[in-house]
């Protein structure tokens, strides 16, 4: 039998008794759209986490910090190294730990970052504000691969680049009450002005002393929702000077340790490798890849369950369509014998009939698909409309993607649906391809 005069035969046999396909199908239909329905759900909230989260954008980046595995935690006050400031026990960051890290394969960057002990009041005239003061070894940010909304990402001596939100936190320090408060500045005006970093340094008995410095701003960076976003860069060794001021005494960085190291891979499936070696030397390391994919995998899990959820009305919608075919099978029994008869194979009747199953389950797959992709629109269009101002009084990020439905999952529920149907009329088709003609032509 030729394989289009065969699909022809299946549909011609399944158009006979279309009400009783269509309530088989209707099972099929229901089982798929709760998989697509679920599935989605599930895939949707993974999406809305992972684009909500801030500062996941760089997944190459490795952060570095001084190892305390080897500190001996137990009661009364912790002692303090007084050279370093930390307990016994902790491994610092040293320029020989820099060297170590670089040497790791797959590693394109290593670079410190260094706070200020001390106070740091950045003045632009008559406001003030508090940065995050950080002191970097590279010329350029964009190493970091930082971007500027305006000016420049690069460093030099006597210059500084602030991030987004260091203009935003702006204030007058002599408004008065009921007084207009001075809008702040943008990026256009601030870059490329004179500004007053005024740092703080405190005596032994609490008395401030204050040093100002003049810096240029070079450059504001675009917002990453990141901690760079308040943070205020200038170069190390600049930095170095005024650590030392505060200190009142050189720094030593092989006795002392960095703060924070920076380590950038060269590809992101190479982080979380790398961050386990550098964890192997004594010290933390901490990606933001690692904790994406403790978030993926968990998401995956949750798929699977949906999933495995909706499986259970095409596992009922299977016991339908076998039913089905059984009762077709019973009521075709003289008209198998004389297709038989006629010489038609066992192969040819076997094709037939788990065709036919074949056949339900794919219009039901089909309508399935429709039902699921809908309801996840309905789904994504009342969460936008309704929770929108629920889930965001106060400004900010919106609600995220309620459902999510990428392509190849109505492909696969379609091709899942096809074969349940396939299996499901397996056991009727073989008992109806192994009928005896004669018997099956004797057959009331």
């Amino acid at each position: 039998m030729r394989f289009l005069d065969l699909v022809r035969l299946i549909f011609d046999n399944l158009g006979r008794r279309k009400g009783r396909v269509a309530l088989t199908a209707i099972g099929v239909v229901i089982g798929t759209a709760s998989v697509i329905l679920l599935v989605s759900l599930a895939i949707g909230l993974q999406r809305s986490a992972t684009s909500q989260l801030w500062g996941i954008s760089d997944l190459k980046r490795i952060d570095v910090f001084p190892g305390w595995s080897e500190v001996n935690v137990g009661p009364g006050p912790m002692a303090v190294d007084p050279v370093t400031g930390m307990p016994p026990g902790v491994k610092l960051l040293t320029p020989k730990t820099v060297e170590e890290i670089r040497a790791i394969p797959g590693v394109a960057l290593v670079s410190v970052r260094q706070n200020l002990s001390g106070g740091a009041l950045l003045k632009y005239g008559r406001m003030e504000t508090w940065p995050w003061l950080q002191g970097v070894d590279v010329d350029d940010l964009a190493m970091y691969e930082f971007k500027a909304q305006v000016g420049t990402t690069q460093l030099e001596r006597g210059t500084a680049v602030v991030g987004a939100w260091v203009l935003k936190n702006f204030y007058d320090p002599r408004q008065r009450p009921g007084q207009e408060p001075l809008p702040p500045p943008t990026p256009q005006d601030i870059v490329g002005q004179q500004v007053k970093l005024e740092i703080t340094k405190w005596t032994e008995d609490g008395q401030p002393i204050t040093r100002t410095v003049t810096l240029r701003i070079a450059g504001v960076l675009e917002e990453a929702r990141s901690e760079q976003d308040g943070a205020m860069f200038v170069r190390l060794d600049e930095m170095l000077k005024w650590e030392e001021w505060v200190r009142g005494k050189r720094v030593n960085f092989n006795k002392e340790g960095y703060n924070q190291l920076l380590v950038r891979a060269e590809d992101p499936s190479q982080v979380v490798e790398i961050a386990d070696q550098i964890n192997a030397l004594g010290y933390q390391a901490s990606t933001p890849q690692s904790f994406v994919e403790g978030i993926n995998s968990f998401f995956l899990v949750l798929q699977m369950v949906f999933g495995g959820i909706g499986a259970i009305s095409l596992l009922v919608a299977a016991i339908g369509i076998a039913n089905t075919m059984t009762m077709a099978i019973l009521e075709r029994t003289r008209e198998i014998g004389l297709m038989k008869a006629i010489g038609a194979t066992n192969r040819d009747v076997l094709s037939i009939f788990l065709g036919e199953a074949a056949g339900i389950g794919l219009i039901g797959g089909i309508g399935g698909v429709l039902l699921g992709w809908g309801g996840s629109f309905a789904i994504n269009f009342l969460a936008t409309t309704f929770l929108a101002g629920q889930s965001n009084p106060y400004g900010g990020l919106g609600p995220g993607i309620a459902a999510a439905t990428p392509v190849w999952l109505p492909i696969f529920a379609l091709v899942f649906s096809t074969l349940v149907g396939l299996i499901s009329g397996l056991y009727p088709s073989l008992q109806a391809a192994t009928l005896v003609p004669v018997n099956a032509l004797k057959y009331e």
